[in-house]
């Protein structure tokens, strides 16, 4: 195992120790017990992985003594098997036979077109075709055809080819079961999952779900799209919305009328209890009727109280003074001589 420090074996590689000689000596009556064993135990299990560790050499560093583990000599199962190896492609069997070695290159590249460094593959990379304003027309070349167009009809053959030959080298690496399981293939081709078992054959009924789904995710809901030959209408489960005609024609009004009082007549209907409050109007009727007989029972004692009081006390008093008389003799000033 490791180092032996009296009756433990501690493996510093793997930080872990062993007590090969504990036994119980007799059997635990009641879970509890067991874990008060098993707890004394493991901690006298890591004490002594603790002081095995504080008897290393170590190095002083900023974050504190640093001791450098030895290699773990306990050999420790995994969790999952080993992959399989990849069965090599195409390219690389053809390599191999021919005695290719692969070079790395560079990922900038001088291009003498645009006279800069750009890089290999990728966006804006060198000698790209959209940086060609001219080409050189060959004798070979026959007339009337645009040369531009010509290569990006070849670029695009030579972008299916790699693509077939992806897949054909992913069909080959799930025959041995070496295929990833993130990969995500084509339906038509393998299962995803990188095992043997052959795809799951869909059902008419789920190709018609499907179908359906695609056709009406249109903002159309499918309306204005081309049918494909024997395709048919998806069907609507639910209820279309009717509209009255906008422009007004005989018993349009009727109509509307009767949808309204209809609307109204569910709503009513429905949260009567929460539009009219019986109990809360009872109650401001109650109040209001109370202040109307009390404001009638003021006025009555009002018009009594008037009646029996004299009407010398109500009239205001004269002032004993005689007001002197306002008119006066006409007066010399303003007059002219």
């Amino acid at each position: 195992m490791g180092e032996v420090h009296d009756e433990y074996q501690v493996d510093l590689g793997n930080l872990m120790a062993f007590n090969p000689h504990h036994r119980f000596t007799s059997l635990p009556s009641s879970r509890e017990e067991l874990v008060k064993e098993c707890l004394q135990q493991g901690t006298k299990l890591v004490q002594a992985v603790a002081d095995a560790l504080f008897n290393l050499p170590s190095n002083e560093e900023t974050d504190g003594p640093i001791v450098k583990l030895p290699p773990p000599s306990t050999r420790l199962p995994r969790e999952k098997p080993l992959p399989k190896p990849k069965p090599p492609t195409k390219w690389e069997v053809f390599a191999k036979k021919k005695g290719i070695q692969n070079r790395k290159k560079d990922k900038i590249v001088f291009d003498e077109q645009t006279s800069s460094w750009k890089r290999r593959h990728g966006y804006d990379r060198v000698n790209d075709d959209k940086d060609v304003p001219i080409i050189e027309a060959k004798m070979t070349d026959e007339p009337g055809v645009d040369p531009f167009a010509t290569r990006r009809a070849e670029k695009k053959q030579r972008v299916e080819k790699q693509e077939k030959n992806r897949y054909n080298n992913l069909k080959e690496a799930a025959k041995v079961g070496a295929l990833p399981s993130h990969v995500q293939l084509a339906a038509r081709a393998l299962p995803i999952t990188g095992t043997q078992a052959p795809p799951r054959k869909v059902s008419k009924d789920e190709l018609q779900n499907v179908a359906g789904m695609a056709a009406t995710a249109t903002a159309s809901g499918g309306k204005f799209d081309k049918k494909l030959a024997g395709e048919k209408l998806p069907k609507h489960d639910k209820k279309y919305r009717k509209f009255l005609p906008v422009v007004g024609r005989s018993g349009v009004v009727s109509l509307e009328r009767q949808q309204t009082e209809k609307v109204l007549n569910k709503l009513i209907s429905k949260n009567s209890h929460e539009i009219l409050n019986v109990d809360k109007a009872v109650n401001m009727y109650n109040v209001k009727k109370d202040k109307k007989r009390g404001s009638q029972r003021g006025g009555a004692g009002k018009k009594l109280f008037s009646s029996s009081s004299t009407s010398s006390n109500l009239k205001p008093k004269k002032s004993p003074y005689k007001k002197m008389s306002s008119k006066k003799g006409p007066s010399s000033k303003g007059k002219s001589k």
